[in-house]
């Protein structure tokens, strides 16, 4: 999967905003303002940062050793760093749907609210 494609993945779920919080490389996907996804512009190969559950986030990293790390950056416990060009695009998707999903748990009342009453 290469940058564009994952960009459009993203921005295609329900509620998603991208932005440039931290500086001109980094672009960051939210979802009613909270981080599900960040994606590094200029390194190569293309790395995507990714909230996984804990225990799974693990397994991936034993599984696919050398093209899912620890979060870049971010927490080692609750964030991978994914290879781009180096796994399967089904996968890839999967993953993102995880973390969108991870972050969507997580709501508030008032935010799920927001977040349901969205077309």
């Amino acid at each position: 999967m290469n940058i564009e494609l994952f960009r459009d993945y993203c921005i295609a779920k329900k509620g998603v905003t991208e932005t440039f919080p931290f500086d001109e490389k980094t672009l960051v996907f939210k979802v009613m303002g909270k981080m599900f996804a960040l994606c590094a512009l200029e390194r190569l190969p293309f790395q995507v940062n990714l909230k996984c559950n804990p225990d799974r986030a693990v397994t991936l990293r034993e599984e696919h050793d050398g093209h899912i790390i620890p979060g870049y950056h971010m927490s080692k416990v609750h964030w991978n760093t994914l290879l781009l060009d180096q796994l399967p695009p089904d996968l890839i998707t999967e993953l993102i749907d995880h973390s969108y999903d991870l972050v969507i748990s997580k709501f508030t009342k008032k935010l799920r609210t927001e977040y349901d009453a969205l077309s």
